[in-house]
């Protein structure tokens, strides 16, 4: 069998050729085309959600090509084989199945001959009493006092995921009920929640599939000696759940076995708040709302499995980022919610996107000689409009955007939404279209500025443009079009790692640095040598001879 070398394909060189030859090609161009923006977006009805993806440096031809390199790489095949419960993460021989955990279809899912399905909805069936429990103090703690604080200690995508779902969804959590959320090993960070909290009215919640995370053991042991220290070792089981696969070590804490939930090693961190490690979603939304959250994925799921791939969105939002990636050398891609709510969405898909296709070796077991994952990076506006909006508008480096904005927020607040989305639609507008000299020295005359300030200020009012967004705008922001927003950023990552050839559901690149990190532990507390390069054993002295 001949060697795949994706630079070689014919739809590489096509998308090659076409760049070459249109180097010079600009947005405002585009937009001689009148029907542009009917044929270069797509509105769903059911979740009132529009993608418009008109606002991109791609012509007819190009969409074309790059549909072709999405067929080419079997997108849609390689999808059915994950649905279907195939063990696509080759590297560690698993099924990736986060999909299964949002099925409602009632169709089964098999992973070696089992359906997974009824296991995965007696532990859904378990959330939904758990969580009806405790908002209606039903479970009470060791003094009989209804929970107040619900502290989830977790890392990675057992902190992301529910910590972004529950900031989104705020406007429907119980106004009783505080959700605090403990990832760092930083002391600082379970020092400053626990000290806000009554232990009497507090249940931490412990994420760890092992139940042996360095971090998420560390602060849960500090959290448990806290809660001893106030009400007794028998307090422990009143306090906790875990969301775990290790029994024994459950039990070796003190947790009571029926605040014990399972997950599955289908399920990647990254992907898994749709699992247990939901929980604190399901307590503070209710698990009616949770169940919409899984309902607008689960919708997801099938227009990404059903949907021809010139109306796929989440194929269409990956072959764009694979075309400014590795055509335009963009090497970061910027999410932009204008939502206060959204506001830990870039964080979440930093995790998602990054720790997905930060890759450097295809399926065959070969470095790439292309680019792969782009760094995701963003803040809600209107506050990276302050920030870093100067750099996207004006600076040397192409940043494909995507903006997510609502037609209608939760609540209105005087005319606030309508001053957030004039920005939204005034950035999208000044990004693809700029503005040119003639246009800035038109406007200076305007405010009666002399020709002196206008020659010397008019270069620095030239906005280029020709800088690329996709809108996304929905009509409401509801559990239900939350969950579908997030499905289409799995499903593109999804399909950008297909396009790549790389293994979207593996991180060895993270584990590494954590079994070095195991090694020195003992060296800084004077247990062990210090066999290191000269800089590391050097600034290991350096902090031995001053720790205090």
């Amino acid at each position: 069998m001949s060697k795949f070398e994706l630079t070689k394909t014919k739809e590489w060189q096509k998308l090659a050729e076409f760049r070459n030859e249109n180097q010079n090609l600009h947005i405002k161009d585009l937009f001689k085309d009148e029907n542009r923006f009917k044929e270069f977006s797509i509105y769903d009805e059911e979740l009132g959600l529009l993608f418009d993806f008109s606002k991109n440096i791609v012509t007819k031809e190009t969409f074309k090509l790059l549909i072709d390199a999405a067929k080419a790489a079997d997108i849609a095949g390689y999808a059915k084989k994950m649905f279907s419960g195939e063990k696509i993460n080759r590297t560690e021989n698993r099924a990736v199945l986060h999909t299964a955990l949002r099925n409602q279809s009632g169709s089964p899912v098999y992973v070696d001959g089992k359906d997974v399905m009824p296991e995965i909805n007696a532990v859904l069936d378990k959330m939904e009493k758990f969580s009806a429990d405790l908002r209606s103090g039903k479970l009470t703690g060791a003094t009989g006092k209804k929970f107040t604080d619900i502290i989830n200690i977790g890392i990675g995508g057992s902190d992301l995921g529910p910590k972004m779902v529950c900031e989104a969804l705020k406007y429907y959590g119980d106004a009783s009920l505080n959700v605090h959320f403990v990832s760092n090993i930083d002391g600082a960070d379970i020092y400053e929640n626990l000290k806000k909290l009554n232990p009497e009215t507090s249940f931490f919640i412990v994420a760890s599939k092992t139940f042996t995370t360095l971090e998420t053991i560390s602060n849960a042991l500090t959290a448990r000696n806290w809660l001893v220290s106030k009400l007794g070792e028998k307090a422990v089981a009143n306090h906790f759940a875990a969301l775990s696969t290790n029994v024994e070590k459950v039990k070796e804490f003190g947790i009571d076995e029926n605040n014990m939930f399972a997950f599955w090693d289908f399920v990647g961190g990254r992907y898994s708040l749709w699992s247990a490690i939901g929980l604190s979603i399901a307590c503070f939304i209710g698990f009616d709302k949770f169940k919409e959250l899984l309902s607008g994925a689960h919708y997801i799921d099938k227009h990404f499995l059903s949907a021809q791939y010139e109306k796929n969105i989440p194929i269409i939002m990956a072959v764009l980022g694979f075309w400014y990636n590795n055509f335009y050398g963009a090497q970061s891609y910027a999410v932009l919610p204008y939502s206060q709510y959204l506001h830990r969405f870039p964080a979440y898909l930093q995790q998602g996107d990054m720790e997905s296709n930060g890759k450097t070796i295809n399926f065959e077991g070969d470095r790439v000689d292309y680019q792969t994952g782009a760094i995701i990076w963003g803040e809600p506006g209107t506050n990276g409009q302050h920030s870093f909006y100067q750099l996207v508008h004006q600076g040397t480096k192409l940043i494909p955007s995507d903006f997510i904005g609502f037609v209608n927020p939760p609540q209105r607040v005087g005319d606030h939404h309508e001053k957030l989305m004039a920005n939204f639609f005034a950035q999208t507008q000044v990004l693809a279209f700029g503005l040119t000299k003639e246009q800035a020295i038109e406007n200076l005359l305007k405010t009666g500025a002399s020709k002196e300030e206008i020659a010397m200020l008019a270069p620095h009012k030239v906005f280029e443009g020709g800088r690329p967004t996709n809108s996304i705008l929905i009509n409401y922001l509801t559990p239900k079009t939350l969950g579908a927003l997030i499905a289409l950023y799995e499903h593109k990552i999804f399909a950008q790692g297909a396009l790549w050839r790389v293994n979207s559901f593996d991180q060895w690149g993270v584990e590494l640095g954590k079994v070095l990190a195991n090694t020195i532990l003992p060296e800084l507390s004077g247990k062990a040598d210090n066999p290191h390069d000269a800089s590391t054993k050097n600034l290991i002295k350096h902090f031995l001879k001053n720790k205090k």
